[in-house]
């Protein structure tokens, strides 16, 4: 996303562990949301433009409000290709649920059918909530379940079923609405890692390790012409 250069808005790997969100394929949805609601709270325009609340997969453009125009980005795709139901569409998806004002076309929305040259709002919906990715679980829990255990092995480990996909993902979106801030996290204190290599010396260490084995010498020279 391009916007105006007084808003400026970020997205790191804390935010995947604030919201929760599972497995950055499924997820662009969910950033473009954060983002928009982000800026829009930045410039305290909130409240005002709320959006798409509920995630129906119609397409969506934010009206003007009667004081305040809506902001207005512009999506910059760079390299991406552009086919139809690519995940940056679904980031701009979001940002467009999330209030702000882009110009867009529902051409390559998933579920947008070029012989018909219509939207179908249940299938966007559903890539939205990972219904996608529900249906292929099930799929290879019943055809294939060493592969799912192999393929969706952090889903086994935390439990996470076909069917709460969609309900992890209305929770996400809930909680990106309740709070989009930004929260800086504390970094953690470097570890002291042991090291193999020999701790370069100062050149007064230095000296003094030369005057002392110089000392040594002299004391082992004395003592064998004593002897």
């Amino acid at each position: 996303m391009l916007f105006q250069a007084f808003a400026k808005a970020q997205k790191t790997k804390a935010y995947f562990k604030r919201f929760q969100v599972k497995y950055k394929r499924r997820r662009p949805y969910c950033t473009g949301l954060l983002l928009a609601r982000r800026v829009l709270k930045m410039l305290e325009m909130d409240e005002e433009y709320q959006g798409n609340v509920e995630a129906t997969g119609e397409d969506f453009s934010v009206e003007p409000a009667d004081s305040r125009r809506p902001f207005r980005a512009l999506l910059d795709v760079g390299l991406v290709r552009t086919t139809t139901g690519n995940r940056v569409f679904g980031a701009l998806k979001g940002a467009l649920d999330g209030g702000l004002d882009i110009p867009h076309s529902d051409k390559r929305f998933a579920g947008f059918s070029k012989e018909q040259k219509h939207l179908d709002a249940e299938v966007h919906r559903k890539y939205i909530f990972g219904g996608h990715v529900a249906a292929y679980m099930k799929t290879l829990t019943e055809d294939e379940p060493e592969k799912y255990q192999s393929q969706f092995s952090e889903y086994v480990k935390r439990e996470i079923e076909a069917d709460a996909i969609e309900g992890m993902y209305k929770k996400v979106h809930a909680a990106i609405r309740a709070d989009p801030s930004f929260v800086k996290t504390e970094k953690q204190p470097p570890k002291t890692h042991k090291r193999y290599n020999l701790k370069k010396l100062t050149y007064e260490e230095r000296k003094a390790k030369l005057i002392e084995r110089l000392n040594a010498l002299n004391s082992a020279t004395a003592d064998d012409d004593e002897e």
